[in-house]
């Protein structure tokens, strides 16, 4: 099973790939982890994607293709795995293309997050009032005005990726406005049908 959870900040993709790995047994990509693998790890990509950090910039499309592909081909992702935060963009999408053809793999499904941004908006506000009531600290993304930046990040950058799926026949969509269980639920009877055995 090879998916991509799409959708903006907060819209809970990072929950519902919990919950995939627990059930399918597959692991979530995170390109920050697995930046982070990489350069612990000291592989040859590790060590480009840190001397290009170290500088204080941002690692480019080419090295986070790197750096997926070198993940994908670790044994525990032979039998699926979940791209979440990646691809960001139409280039990165085209190189997920390249890298599971050239391995004959094909994604599964796409699953769009639909959500309503002024809820999400709301939602921050509220998970940041109860982190410090509870004295937790609060994620710095977790201010709206971070958060109304990121969103609009994800619109300029991220949201032509919907278009990119849904033209090749690979995009569902699931309401991500729905409570978790239900969200979970609209994704499994995806999966039900998408996979390919």
């Amino acid at each position: 099973m090879k998916l991509i959870l799409l959708g903006p900040p907060g819209a809970g993709k990072g929950t519902q790939a919990q919950r995939l790995v627990e059930k399918h047994g597959i692991p979530q990509l995170s390109t920050g982890d697995m930046l982070r693998a990489a350069v612990k790890n000291g592989t040859e990509v590790g060590k480009r994607a840190k001397a290009v950090m170290d500088a204080g910039e941002l690692v480019s499309d080419a090295i986070v293709n790197a750096i997926v592909a070198e993940r994908i081909d670790q044994p525990d992702c032979a039998g699926g795995f979940i791209l979440d935060g990646y691809p960001r963009t139409l280039a990165q999408a085209d190189a997920v293309e390249a890298m599971l053809s050239e391995r004959k793999l094909k994604l599964d499904a796409v699953i769009e997050l639909v959500v309503d941004d002024k809820v999400l908006v709301g939602r921050i506000v509220k998970r940041a009032e109860e982190a410090a009531a509870a004295g937790q600290p609060v994620r710095k993304d977790d201010n709206p005005e971070i958060f109304e930046e990121r969103l609009r990040e994800y619109y300029k950058k991220t949201a032509p990726l919907i278009g990119y799926y849904h033209a090749k026949g690979l995009l569902k969509g699931v309401d991500g406005m729905a409570d978790i269980d239900a969200v979970t639920r609209q994704i499994e009877a995806i999966l039900a049908t998408s996979v390919q055995k």
